[in-house]
C-alpha cells in the first residue's frame, strides 16, 4: 500500500506540472499585449502607464523565465498578485473557496442519493414502468445544460412558486436551487452506472448462492451485490467532482454566488492574467488530489485488492 501511495503521488507531479504550463501558456499565448489588454477601456491609459504596468508585471522576462518563475512561486503557495484587486491571488481564492465547496459538496450529496436511489430500484424493477421512469429521469440529467436547468428551476420555484427568495433569504435557500442544478446531472449520470452495474452483479453466482441459502432479499442485495459495485460508483464520483467544479463556473454565475468558478469568469472579464492562471491551477489541484483519494479508498473498499 505505501509503495502503490507513494506511486500515486508521483504521478501527479507531473499532471500538475503540465497542467500549470497549458494554463501558463496558453494565457500567454492571447493575441496582443497583456499590459494594454488590461489597461483596455482605461481613458487615462498612455504608453508611459502601459510600460510601467509591463515592468510590474516583469512582462519584460522571457517567456520560460516568467513560466519558471510562476511554477517556483506556485510551489511555495504564492499563484501572484491579482492586477484588479492588488492582492494575493491565494488570498482571494481562499477567500471564494468555501462557498464552492459548500455547493459542490451539497450538489455531490443531492447526486449520490438521488443517482444511487434510482438506480438501485431501477435494477430491481428492471423492466417495469419504475424503471423507464428512472432511465428518463438520468436521461434528461444527461442531455440538458447546466444553465438551462438553471433558468429552468428560477422560472419555476423562484418565479412562478415563489418558494425561494428573489434576492436575499437564507443560506439553506439560497444553497438549494444552484446544488440540484449542478447535482442534477450527476445524478443521472449515477443512476445509469448504478443500474448497469447492479444488474451485472444480480446474475453472479455468488449472489445465487445467497439466495439459495435462504437469505432475505434486501440483505442480498445490500451485504452483498451494492458492496460489489461501489468501486466503479467511487470512480465516476471522483470523475463527477471535477465535473461539479468545472460546472460551478456556469452554477454560480447563472444564481451570482461569489465562489471560485466565478471568480475564474470574472478574472478572464477583468483580463486579469495571474488571478486566471491562479483559479485554474488552483482548481485542478483540487481535482488531482480528489482522484488521488479515490484510488487510495479502493484497496479499503475491496480487500482483495493489493498494491505492491
Amino acid at each position: 500500500m505505501g509503495t502503490y501511495l507513494w506511486s500515486r503521488i508521483a504521478v501527479t507531479v507531473p499532471v500538475l506540472v503540465l497542467v500549470s504550463a497549458l494554463v501558463f501558456f496558453i494565457m500567454n499565448l492571447l493575441p496582443g499585449d497583456p499590459a494594454v489588454l488590461i489597461l483596455q477601456g482605461q481613458s487615462a491609459s498612455s504608453p508611459e502607464q502601459v510600460e510601467r504596468l509591463r515592468k510590474e508585471l516583469r512582462l519584460d522576462d522571457p517567456v520560460y523565465t516568467r513560466y519558471g518563475r510562476f511554477v517556483a512561486g506556485a510551489v511555495q503557495g504564492d499563484l501572484g498578485t491579482s492586477v484588479q484587486f492588488k492582492r494575493p491571488v491565494i488570498d482571494i481564492i481562499l477567500e471564494r473557496l468555501p462557498s464552492t465547496l459548500q455547493l459542490t459538496g451539497a450538489a455531490m450529496v443531492f447526486a449520490v442519493v438521488i443517482g444511487f436511489s434510482m438506480g438501485v430500484i431501477a435494477a430491481v424493477k428492471q423492466n417495469t414502468w419504475v424503471d423507464t421512469a428512472a432511465m428518463i429521469f438520468s436521461v434528461l440529467g444527461l442531455t440538458m445544460p447546466i444553465f438551462y436547468i438553471g433558468l429552468l428551476l428560477i422560472l419555476v420555484f423562484v418565479v412562478q412558486l415563489g418558494w425561494f427568495p428573489v434576492v436575499g433569504g437564507s443560506a439553506w435557500q439560497r444553497l438549494i436551487l444552484p446544488a440540484v442544478t449542478l447535482g442534477f446531472v450527476s445524478s443521472g449520470i449515477i443512476a445509469r452506472l448504478v443500474r448497469a452495474s447492479l444488474l451485472e452483479i444480480l446474475r453472479q453466482d455468488f449472489v445465487t448462492t445467497a439466495r439459495a441459502k435462504g437469505l432475505v432479499s434486501w440483505v442480498v442485495l445490500w451485504r452483498h451485490a451494492i458492496r460489489n459495485t461501489l468501486i466503479p460508483i467511487v470512480t465516476m464520483l471522483g470523475l463527477q467532482v471535477g465535473g461539479m467544479l468545472s460546472g460551478s463556473v456556469i452554477t454560480e454565475t447563472v444564481f451570482n454566488r461569489p465562489g471560485v468558478g466565478r471568480l475564474a469568469v470574472e478574472a478572464i472579464m477583468w483580463k486579469d492574467f495571474p488571478l486566471a492562471q491562479g483559479t485554474i491551477l488552483f482548481t485542478a489541484a483540487i481535482y488531482v488530489m480528489i482522484n488521488l483519494l479515490v484510488d487510495i479508498s479502493y484497496v479499503w473498499l475491496d480487500p482483495r485488492i493489493r498494491y505492491g
